[in-house]
């Protein structure tokens, strides 16, 4: 601390009328006051020091925040709200506010970014972070397969960018044969994957999954196969076994636990032990014995 204090009689001594003296004791203080203010101003500004930030596509709906006092009791916690770089007009000094985003004219999937500014004493609480994260909303206009195997469909709507999974029917199940990214946006939005049929009638379809985890479908679309059915050798396995054409492939145990899979036209099977196996192969199931 800077000190006020000094010898008078110094002063005098130096030749200091009694006019310069005062002039220079009242600039001291006036210091020592600034030095004190901007203390306070620092000390002040360092309790602005929390940042909430999130970031997202617009989905149509706001977003809510519950807004405590701060932790000195005078006032309320956010001072400050920012969607995209722009001051919102929500009233903030509440115990809980909305952060309309339809005020800044957003289209459905844009880019959003919102900034919260609140004292470093206290945190407010935001209700429903989830409105910022990308729903499944797509509507299939077109799907169809090309006689060279080409998936293709065009879709409207998207609210964000959310992967689409391409999914074959196979062994009474539906799964997973592919994936590609999504768009987003309002479309329309055009998608082809080269799929890998089985032999006979093959049906196949596309689905996203969002944040609450349930998928929303595409119409499945049929694509029939000129290629010759599959078969496998031995039934009765000691080492390998051998398709008579690449093909995807399961391999169950007798528990129902799956041991291998992949696409192939051979197996390696000196790892498994002995006993009974469901084999699922081209378009059929059928098991074998390992010896």
């Amino acid at each position: 601390m800077l000190k006020s204090n000094f010898n008078i009689a110094h002063c005098e001594a130096q030749g200091f009328t009694k006019i310069n003296i005062f002039a220079l004791k009242l600039s001291m203080r006036m210091l020592h006051r600034f030095l004190i203010g901007l203390t306070l101003i620092l000390g002040f500004s360092t309790s602005f020091a929390g940042t909430i930030i999130l970031e997202g596509n617009y989905q149509g709906k706001n977003i809510y925040v519950q807004n405590p006092f701060s932790g000195t009791g005078v006032g309320f916690c956010t001072f400050e709200v920012k969607v995209n770089g722009n001051v919102t007009t929500d009233e903030i000094n509440s115990s809980a506010f909305e952060i309309d985003l339809a005020n800044f004219q957003l289209s459905l999937g844009e880019k959003v970014v919102v900034v919260i500014k609140h004292r470093d004493d206290c945190k407010p609480k935001v209700l429903n972070p989830e409105v910022l994260k990308p729903r499944s909303t797509f509507n299939t206009t077109e799907i169809s397969i090309s006689g060279d195997g080409i998936l293709k469909w065009k879709t409207k709507d998207e609210s964000g960018k959310l992967p689409y999974v391409i999914e074959q029917f196979r062994w009474n199940k539906w799964i997973k044969v592919g994936e590609t990214e999504g768009a987003g946006g309002a479309g329309p939005n055009d998608y082809s994957f080269q799929i890998t049929p089985h032999s006979g009638e093959n049906l196949f379809r596309v689905k996203q999954v969002d944040y609450t985890g349930k998928p929303r479908y595409s119409k499945s679309v049929r694509f029939a196969s000129s290629s010759s059915e599959v078969a496998f050798s031995p039934v009765k396995v000691n080492k390998e076994l051998e398709f008579t054409a690449e093909t995807m492939f399961e391999i169950y145990d007798s528990y129902g636990n799956i041991v291998k899979k992949g696409y192939a036209n051979k197996v390696d099977c000196t790892n498994l032990k002995r006993g009974i196996y469901y084999l699922n192969y081209d378009n059929n199931t059928e098991k074998f014995v390992k010896k």
